[in-house]
Formats: structure tokens, C-alpha cells, sequence
């Protein structure tokens, strides 16, 4: 959190708190949801200044229920989430970058979900991966009990559509780890990962 809003908490500690004016879309961009986009159910426009992107990203965090919200000097502006509190794309090394433009660490666990979006967990970081990703990321699909095979397009449709009843496995290949991957609905997602999709007082 900058030392600015540290500040500002300090002076003024009881300013009201903000809802729904705040996004994150699934590909990772901030979204401002004005009176009108709330109204009509919009996502609101992009923002794309980039000191204020910047400044949001640096102070963005989560309270004890699992609302996730941006400090914003001494008010705190609870954040609707389209998908996962962290959005990830994949960089020019294979490694995975988050929406606020840190490293994801080392994955603890991998998901998809019936859309065939991965959503990776390192400590408690939930991310989903930028559906215009998702192609560099099938390489490190892997199928079969043990892993050995990559997973060909028939095998991952056939998993999507049948992981509920069928044992089969698929795995996430990371470095020269397999992770078993979990189908998780959209609708388990958040209380999967504990957060709150839309908060509100």
C-alpha cells in the first residue's frame, strides 16, 4: 500500500465505503461503472491511465470476508469481480503474469472451468487466465492417469464434457510438476477460492 494512503487512512478513518463503481473484466482490465453502467448492468469503461492503473494495482487487496477493494486514499472502493480476483497472462518466458503486473508464484493447485479456462491458485492467489492465453497454455495440458501424454483437443472437449462421471485424468504441467486439474463451475468459483464476486453493504 503506498504511503500516501497510509496517510490518508490515518487523517480520515471513517470515510463511507463504495460499491459498485469499480470492476475487473476477466481479461484484467479496470473498469469504471458510472451511474448508467451500473444501471443498465454494463461493465462500465476501460481505464486506461496508465499512473492511475498503476496506482490501483499497487493498493489493491482484500478484507477478512473476502471482499476485494482498492484503497483509494482514505475510501475504500470494493471491486466487482467478472471472474478471479487476479487475472494472468502468459509472457515471452512460459511464466504467468498477473493483471497488477507481478510474477504469479509457484502453483499450488490448477482448475478449469466449463468454459476451458484454467484458473490457477499459488498461496492465496486465485487467477483465471486471460481467455486470449488460454491457446499458449495448452501445451501444458496433459492427459492420461499418469500425465505422459499432451492432451489433444478431442481429449480436453471429452474431459470438459464428462469430467463430472468419467475418472479420467487431465493434468497441468508445470516445469517438471503434474498437477491433477479440478473442474470447477463458474458458479463454485467463488466460494471455491473465497472471495466475493460482487460486494455490496
Amino acid at each position: 500500500m503506498d504511503e500516501i494512503v497510509r496517510q490518508a487512512l490515518a487523517k480520515w478513518p471513517n470515510v463511507p465505503y463504495c460499491y459498485g463503481w469499480l470492476a475487473l473484466d476477466a481479461r484484467g482490465a479496470w473498469r469504471m461503472r458510472d451511474e448508467r453502467a451500473q444501471a443498465g448492468k454494463l461493465p462500465g469503461e476501460r481505464i486506461n491511465n496508465e499512473a492511475l492503473l498503476g496506482f490501483i494495482n499497487r493498493n489493491y487487496t482484500h478484507d477478512e470476508q473476502g471482499r476485494w477493494y482498492f484503497q483509494n486514499g482514505p475510501q475504500r472502493v470494493y471491486v466487482d469481480l467478472e471472474a478471479t480476483p487476479y487475472i494472468a497472462r502468459t509472457d515471452e518466458t512460459g511464466s504467468f503474469l498477473l493483471h497488477t503486473g507481478e510474477r504469479l508464484g509457484k502453483i499450488d493447485s490448477a482448475g478449469m472451468n466449463e468454459d476451458g479456462l484454467l484458473i490457477l491458485q499459488s498461496g492465496d492467489i486465485a487467477a483465471q487466465i486471460d481467455d486470449r492465453d488460454m491457446v499458449q497454455c495448452l501445451g501444458l495440458l496433459r492427459a492420461g492417469e499418469a500425465g505422459e501424454l499432451a492432451a489433444s483437443d478431442e481429449e480436453l472437449l471429452s474431459w470438459l464434457n464428462n469430467a463430472a462421471e468419467d475418472a479420467s485424468q487431465l493434468h497441468f504441467r508445470d516445469g517438471d510438476r503434474l498437477l491433477p486439474i479440478e473442474l470447477i463451475s463458474r458458479a463454485e468459483i467463488p466460494a471455491r477460492f473465497g472471495f466475493v464476486p460482487s460486494p455490496r453493504p
